[in-house]
């Protein structure tokens, strides 16, 4: 496709996820750069429908690199998800003169502006904003290496309470259809299990395992559990299962929650927004619409959005070896 653009929205929508704000002043700077203009869409799509827009420049993006969240604030519409709802969308765009959009999001995010597109035929480009990695076509989505980090951290911190008073640990992350958080986080924070969606574990092997540690003179244990692993059981069941069945641990439960959301993105984060904001502004003036943006290999790659909304992404299995070796 062809397109004059002159001026280009941008929005995150959906949970938000540490580097959102480095990439919204990437694709601002990047429009700036490009002698074009940049609106900023308050509240995501639901924003959109109510008109909540505001001019961005260069120096409107100052010192939010560094900050988590996301400036342009974040929230899930309803109202967007019905023919009306778009159809008022469209008509505050054409008002404000915005030609094109950049979505930083995930795959709820994505859905919505590939209808939008199909409809009104509207430039868009997603920028991969979730801190699970559940998104296809890039090997890294933001905020992800920094709630890597950050559960990285606070695991280290249970373990010192774990030895100190002989304790199994059932940590809990998130990652509702994902391992990624879980497996990686549970490698670097040397967990004894991890429990992922993508394999089914089952509670027998859990507990045999456990019982080699314990015969092998481990005096306390982590077992990192993502939010949807597939056992069916949360990890308070997993302690009224221990506590009635197996007295002689001493059972603790931590679930994680939104701190693996919050916190100053990590450099990998602020460096990968930085690119994928870039990238996302010049595919659009390039004439291209409807992909991704995305990392794989360390390059910078292009994804058709249907194909990064129905594709799935796929845990390592590499990485499942080396948790069940050197956790032995």
């Amino acid at each position: 496709m062809s397109v004059n653009i002159k001026k280009i929205g941008v929005l995150t929508s959906g949970g938000d996820s540490p580097g959102m704000n480095a990439a919204i002043r990437a694709v601002v700077r990047t429009c700036a750069y490009h002698k074009i203009e940049c609106t900023g869409i308050y509240r995501g799509y639901q924003g959109m429908i109510e008109g909540d827009f505001k001019d961005m420049g260069p120096r409107s993006v100052n010192n939010i690199i560094n900050k988590g969240g996301t400036v342009l604030k974040s929230a899930r519409s309803k109202e967007f998800m019905t023919p009306e709802g778009r159809k008022k969308a469209h008509a505050n765009l054409v008002k404000e003169g915005i030609d094109a959009l950049v979505v930083i999001g995930g795959n709820g995010s994505f859905t919505g502006g590939l209808i939008f597109n199909a409809e009104y035929g509207f430039p868009v480009i997603g920028i991969p904003g979730t801190i699970d990695n559940d998104i296809y076509g890039t090997s890294f989505t933001l905020g992800y290496d920094t709630a890597l980090n950050t559960v990285v951290e606070v695991i280290d911190k249970i373990r010192d309470t774990a030895s100190s008073h002989n304790r199994l640990f059932f940590v809990e992350v998130m990652g509702r259809d994902a391992g990624h958080i879980a497996l990686n986080a549970g490698i670097g924070a040397g967990a004894e299990e991890i429990l992922i969606p993508e394999e089914d574990m089952g509670l027998d092997r859990l507990v045999e395992s456990l019982k080699k540690s314990k015969a092998s003179g481990k005096s306390s244990s982590i077992v990192v559990i993502a939010e949807g692993d597939r056992s069916g059981k949360s990890a308070f069941e997993l302690k009224e299962y221990f506590d009635t069945n197996m007295p002689e641990y001493d059972v603790r439960v931590s679930i994680l929650g939104h701190m693996q959301r919050g916190g100053s993105p990590s450099c990998f984060d602020r460096v990968l927004a930085s690119r994928l904001g870039v990238k996302a502004v010049e595919t659009l003036l390039e004439g291209n619409s409807n992909y991704m943006v995305g990392l794989i290999k360390d390059e910078v790659v292009l994804t058709p959005l249907e194909l990064a909304v129905k594709g799935k992404s796929q845990i390592n299995q590499e990485l499942i070896k080396v948790s069940d070796i050197v956790s032995i």
